[in-house]
């Protein structure tokens, strides 16, 4: 039996086609070729199809015929006999054997070597494997799917893949289309991602609409894959937070984003200036006289102009300074780590809490902590919030 397959995320008329293709070809027993660039899914297109057969009951078997060594992946594909080699001290049935009654996924069909192709012909004119060691062939009932990200007409004209084997794949081609190629399901992905890593209990990120038409026009070379990988560190960084790009330091932005980001910088630099920071400050004379764009509260004043565009300075401090960036400067007599990285996090705090006005929730939402990490922070340096 296959396990809960992870879906195929996207609503836009690319997948909306495909998924049709999918459906349609599932019925058929002929072999499918899936080519698409790395990281567009195509394992998901793979489980897909089998779901969709009349081979849903039986097992579905991947393996990436790139990963495995040239001398394993003869006993990996069609298993051994015991004494067949050095080491073969029990017998071992194949993946393709493992896969009887269902469906087998050669991931990376490419990548096989062009002695081990031969062999992988006859299993699919025959339909039987020869173990290593073994005298008898042995049958197999295996629907087969193959993929790759390498362009096999041009891997034939090179003379690095059969011609009858790629022949014997592409009967029904299917493409993994790129990212790019479907851009208007990246804010459907970003929010299935979001949800999916989101820490237990903590609300997913999510982002302004900017910066989802910023994402949404990047180019994703890694594809899918890469978008998953993005949202993760997001979600690490800016744990249950609305992200705007500007917010993001650069060292954490792939080099394609890094127009956008200094576009929305200047664009914000431009803007008129946000008052929504208070600090304590004692009673004076004009503490009764209204601010131009606040209302003064008791014992408070509304402070200067905060820069948007410095939302995640402090962030963006700590990690150069973790990554020891240009705010990470040794003196000529050394330091100690420890102490020097303590200064630093108590004054980000005392920092943070005289932005907010001594409250926890705001200073959380600035250092982007949940509150009772921050709270633990503040028990540990002994500070005390308003």
């Amino acid at each position: 039996m296959s396990s809960n397959p992870q879906p195929l995320i996207g609503s836009g008329p690319t997948m909306g086609a495909l998924r049709r293709l999918i459906a349609t070809v599932a019925r058929s027993q002929a072999t499918v070729l899936i080519s698409g660039e790395s990281g567009t899914g195509k394992e998901l297109i793979a489980r897909a199809l089998h779901e969709g057969s009349d081979r849903r009951t039986g097992r579905f078997v991947a393996i990436n015929c790139g990963a495995i060594p040239r001398e394993l992946i003869e006993s990996e594909l069609f298993g051994h006999r015991k004494g067949a080699f050095t080491g073969a001290v029990v017998d071992r049935v194949g993946r393709f054997e493992q896969a009887h009654g269902g469906t087998i996924f050669l991931d990376e069909i490419g990548d096989l070597p062009l002695e081990m192709q031969v062999k992988l012909l006859r299993v699919l004119q025959e339909r039987v494997v020869d173990p290593v060691g073994s005298i008898q062939a042995t049958r197999v009932d295996v629907r087969v799917v193959a993929a790759t990200h390498r362009d096999l007409e041009a891997e034939v004209a090179a003379g690095r893949f059969r011609e009858d084997l790629y022949y014997r794949l592409n009967v029904l081609p299917l493409v993994s289309p790129a990212l790019r190629e479907r851009a208007e399901d990246v804010p459907e992905l970003l929010s299935h991602h979001a949800t999916r890593l989101a820490p237990q209990g903590c609300d997913p990120i999510t982002f302004d609409a900017d910066t989802l038409q910023a994402l949404s026009g990047y180019a994703w070379p890694g594809n899918v894959r890469e978008l998953g990988n993005l949202v993760d560190r997001f979600t690490t960084l800016f744990s249950g937070r609305c992200i705007s790009l500007r917010d993001i330091p650069l060292s954490m932005l792939p080099k394609g984003l890094h127009a956008a980001h200094k576009a929305m910088v200047e664009r914000a630099q431009s803007e008129p200036a946000v008052y929504n920071l208070m600090v304590p400050s004692a009673p004076t004379a004009d503490a009764a006289a209204p601010s131009s764009a606040l209302e003064s509260g008791a014992g408070h004043v509304a402070v200067t102009q905060q820069d948007p565009a410095r939302v995640a300075t402090d962030v963006e401090q700590s990690i150069l300074m973790a990554q020891g960036g240009p705010t990470a400067v040794l003196p000529p007599e050394g330091l100690s780590l420890k102490d020097h990285l303590a200064d630093m996090e108590r004054s980000l705090l005392e920092q943070a809490l005289a932005r907010a006005g001594g409250n926890v929730s705001q200073t959380a939402r600035l250092l982007h902590l949940q509150r009772t990490t921050l709270i633990e922070k503040l028990n540990k340096y002994s500070m005390r919030a308003a």
